[in-house]
């Protein structure tokens, strides 16, 4: 019997729920251990207050007094809720989050010690960090790195620790985070929108970039996951034949929750409430064990921080549940992935979403423009996009069973795809009385009225309008949000500054009244982006063929999508709207090659040592088995044995037949990988991994799934897929 299999499903099925203490409302615990407004007000004085939050609203800078002042009263705040250390938090190019953790206590001398915390430590440290990704910007001997105060993201209290979010930035003020580069797309998205949003409303004064995400998740038994090298290793199934029942019922999908996987949710929301994230929905999802929860939206920058920590928290959560949360977008073959949808819009400060109809035309007019620049930042930038949700595990999940495709594609509906074509029609130039009568009458004006039953969704979209959102559904479930928030804020910002150039071109050159200029650029907009607007099936042959005419990128490889990034077009972007120079440009797409390689590397390693020293031994322990068996029957029955074992014989040939190819075959991975590993550039080793190391992971695994079928199920070393799929 295979003792650690066997152990680990007796530890998994007498798992009890633990209980979780809930008498508190919801409401009073929200943000309690958040440095929110409320707490300001309490510990901070007039001046200090006044001081953040004008950094907060109008981006002006915190003097030294006032920083002192606030790390002052923040640092007060954090002890009485049991914080001894403090920390910057920040989120380095690794997709996780980090921390080094410093003492308010300091020693003054003669046995005395005060707890101490300065503006300066709150603004600015040097943590070094010079293990982290930098794609080349630093040099290990110049190793210092920076992280500052993001005052727009709220400092909190985790445990012990007043965490302080932070951004992290080379010595010569290169982004070396995900969160530098998107604030300044948040700011290019801003402004742009506020020039757009004057032509509607003189009054509007910032524009927030707004973003809602829906986190997908596996969370599996600790002692089964113990059990499986691979996914300690990896974080997905390398091996493990499909069940009789995987989702094919259905059953799961938004079904009674799991009592344990119930209380770990009770558990991490109160976790959530506590540091302030707004914590809504949670459901099974569609695959056994999978599951989702999503929050309330709020401002991006606020959101990314959230969702990091809420991947941090959870895993935490999780140990105290016995359980592991898989975030891998593909951990287990022929079932669902998980993705993390990013809900994302725009609002302005005087309340208003511009991605939602109002009861007037030119409040829908104001949507129109937003809605069709959206689309058409997407049409041209569609291959940065695919860049942005490129990663090793997410090229898994991209069209298989109900995640999109890797073709970028909008969905809007039918009835908004006919408002696009009526508006398609619209004079060129100046309008007349009855055009501007027929088109605020029978086509803005009833925009509302459509969206109200525009319930209707496409799950193989990548990217689709959801009633007064766009929902990006290819972003990966391990995802940090801010590298696909800080591409669509970027290509928007960039679509309706050229959008703002060619009104103003109308009106001042051409003499067009501001309504008409509006619509015959708009106008232009929708022919030019057809292409992008699908309806149908994104996983169809007909689509891959449909868009190849269309010429939308297909690029099913990371290696192949991450060229976007480092295209004239897309440096030259980003470098003019302040959101990454080259150099951080060209640094990010080193440093997302070199993790997909060791990823893949990493993979290849783990697969061939289970395959050879879990798979094999255990198929030829069993294949002994048969061959004794054999034996016995020939001295039995002499010559006539073959009657009697013929089933026996069959089964020790096809063991013979499986190990050699399993052996083979590992072999070649090993060559190619030693082949891959002397290629220095970047590019190329990630491309040979690729398409010479990874093809060769399914052809080992197709032969180690056929061992799993034939060996006796006692020895098996492996947990199954059906005791890590519905051990509940």
């Amino acid at each position: 019997m295979s003792t650690l299999r066997f152990y680990a499903i007796k530890e998994s099925t007498n798992r009890k729920s633990v209980e979780i203490d809930e008498k508190d409302r919801k409401s009073l615990i929200f943000g309690s251990n958040v440095f929110n407004e409320l707490s300001m007000r309490q510990y901070l004085s007039k001046e200090a207050y006044a001081s953040i939050k004008s950094a907060n609203e109008k981006g002006t800078k915190i003097d030294r007094m006032s920083a002192d002042h606030i790390a002052t009263g923040m640092k007060e705040w954090a002890i009485s809720k049991g914080a001894t250390h403090y920390t910057h938090w920040f989120q380095p190019l690794t997709g996780g989050t980090a921390e080094k953790h410093d003492a308010f206590f300091e020693p003054i001398g003669e046995g005395l010690a005060i707890e101490k915390f300065e503006g300066s430590q709150l603004v600015q440290q040097e943590p070094d960090a010079s293990s982290f990704p930098h794609g080349g910007i630093r040099n290990t001997f110049e190793a210092r790195g920076y992280t500052a105060w993001d005052p727009t993201s709220p400092a909190f209290v985790f445990g012990t620790t007043l965490c302080i979010p932070t951004v992290f930035v080379a010595y010569t003020g290169e982004a070396l985070d995900y969160k530098t580069p998107l604030l300044r797309a948040l700011q290019a998205v801003d402004q742009a929108a506020v020039d757009v949003c004057r032509y509607f409303d003189k009054n509007v004064k910032k524009v927030n970039a707004s973003l809602g995400w829906e986190q997908e998740y596996f969370l599996v038994d600790s002692a089964l996951v113990t059990s499986r090298p691979d996914i300690v290793m990896t974080g997905r199934t390398l091996l493990g034949h499909a069940p009789a029942k995987g989702q094919q019922l259905d059953d799961h999908y938004f079904g009674s929750i799991p009592n344990r996987a119930l209380a770990f949710m009770r558990d991490l929301e109160h976790e959530c409430l506590l540091l302030g994230i707004p914590v809504k929905t949670r459901h099974n999802e569609v695959a056994p064990n999978q599951f989702e929860l999503a929050p309330i939206y709020a401002e991006a920058n606020l959101a990314v921080d959230h969702n990091s920590l809420l991947m941090d928290i959870m895993h935490k959560i999780a140990e105290r549940h016995h359980f592991r949360v898989l975030f891998h977008e593909k951990p287990f073959a022929g079932v669902n992935g998980s993705g993390k949808h990013n809900n994302w819009s725009l609002s302005t400060d005087t309340g208003v979403n511009l991605l939602s109809p109002g009861k007037t035309p030119m409040r829908n007019l104001q949507f129109l423009t937003f809605f069709i620049n959206t689309i058409k930042a997407v049409h041209q930038y569609e291959e940065l996009l695919r860049a942005a949700v490129a990663s090793a595990s997410n090229d898994h999940r991209l069209g298989a069973n109900e995640a999109p495709p890797a073709i970028i594609s909008i969905f809007i509906g039918a009835q908004l795809t006919d408002v696009l074509g009526e508006l398609e029609q619209v004079t060129d130039g100046k309008l007349s009385p009855e055009e501007k009568t027929e088109l605020k009458l029978n086509v803005v004006g009833k925009i509302p009225e459509i969206l109200l039953d525009n319930t209707d969704r496409n799950r193989t979209s990548p990217f689709a309008f959801t009633g007064n959102k766009f929902e990006f559904r290819a972003v990966g479930s391990s995802a940090n949000c801010a590298n696909p928030m800080t591409i669509l804020n970027t290509i928007v910002a960039k679509q309706l500054m050229d959008f703002k150039k060619e009104v103003d071109h109308l009106i001042d050159k051409k003499d067009m009244k501001k309504d008409d200029a509006i619509f015959n650029v708009i106008r232009e907009y929708i022919k030019d982006s057809k292409n992008i607007l699908f309806e149908g099936n994104g996983y169809s042959a007909e689509w891959e063929k449909e868009a190849k005419k269309r010429k939308l990128s297909n690029n099913k490889t990371t290696p192949q999508a991450l060229k976007a990034k480092i295209s004239k077009s897309a440096l030259k972007l980003f470098d003019d709207l302040g959101v990454m120079n080259f150099k951080e440009s060209e640094a990010r797409y080193e440093i997302e090659l070199e993790e997909y390689t060791k990823k893949v590397q990493i993979e290849g390693r783990t697969l061939g040592d289970i395959a050879r020293n879990h798979i094999v031994p255990t198929a030829v322990k069993y294949q002994n088995t048969l061959i004794e068996n054999v034996q016995g029957l020939k001295e039995i029955f002499g010559q006539s044995f073959h009657n009697y074992a013929e089933e026996q014989l069959n089964i020790i040939k096809d063991i013979s037949e499986q190990i050699s190819q399993i052996n083979s075959k590992v072999t070649e991975m090993i060559n190619e990988r030693k082949i891959a590993n002397n290629i220095d550039d970047a590019e190329k080793k990630a491309v040979a991994y690729c398409t010479k190391v990874k093809p060769l992971f399914d052809e080992i695994r197709y032969h180690c799934d056929k061992l799993e079928l034939l060996v006796d199920d006692e020895l098996w070393p492996l947990t199954k897929y059906r005791e890590l799929l519905f051990t509940r």
